[in-house]
């Protein structure tokens, strides 16, 4: 199904001031427990670049495509295709082997048992195989997240957003990074169907833009100028 993504600029003490509020009525994500992690994801396009066309033109219905790592490290490596209709989003994922992110990121197709339209690593071949998917940028940030169960609500903080061109040196996490000029502080609310009004209440500073961010987008349009 998808969900609604909300995403807000905010300044690092309007980010404080909202995780000091936000903790006291959520969990911690899961995953990650109370601490930030890192999230190092390397993006793809086609040769026509449509994902950064679409994105800059505010296309509603558009995929993106990438490949996620966590924490510096290849350990656990995520597949996933993100469908996005205007602030409504749904993503498929699968667990890869390094192997087979090699294979991707060489624009090679990968083995795939079950081939479906809801199956990540199907989509990532059909990319690669009529449209030459291939990498284009890695993007690396500090992500600390929240969640409440009713209305599956997750509440991220996003900081130090950093881009690279050296994809190829992705998994070995030994990319130079460049810090984004624009937008380095980046809070996002994902929910199903409504969000919580005392949530809503929560994130209320008055000096919060809800914007249409990217930071792919953001990313390449930085270092390829």
């Amino acid at each position: 199904m998808y969900r609604v993504e909300d995403k807000y600029r905010c300044l690092e003490r309007d980010m404080l001031l909202l995780q000091s509020r936000v903790k006291i009525v959520t969990r911690p994500d899961a995953g990650a427990g109370a601490a930030p992690y890192r999230i190092t994801s390397l993006y793809f396009d086609d040769y026509r670049d449509s994902c950064l066309a679409e994105t800059e033109d505010g296309v509603g219905f558009r995929s993106k495509y990438r490949i996620r790592i966590y924490n510096n490290s290849a350990d656990l490596i995520k597949l996933e295709v993100k469908d996005k209709t205007y602030n409504r989003i749904r993503k498929k994922t699968a667990i890869i082997s390094r192997e087979d992110a090699e294979k991707l990121i060489a624009g090679e197709c990968i083995e795939d048992p079950k081939e479906s339209a809801d199956n990540p690593v199907t989509l990532f071949n059909l990319a690669i195989r009529q449209n030459l998917l291939r990498p284009r940028i890695v993007i690396d940030y500090n992500r600390t997240a929240y969640t409440f169960s009713p209305g599956n609500v997750r509440i991220t903080f996003d900081r130090d957003i950093r881009a690279s061109l050296d994809t190829g040196k992705f998994l070995d996490c030994g990319c130079a990074y460049t810090p984004m000029k624009d937008g380095d502080r980046v809070l996002e609310v994902k929910y199903d169907e409504m969000l919580p009004g005392f949530i809503a209440r929560l994130l209320e500073t008055g000096n919060m833009n809800q914007t249409t961010f990217s930071k792919y987008e953001t990313g390449r349009q930085q270092l390829e100028r």
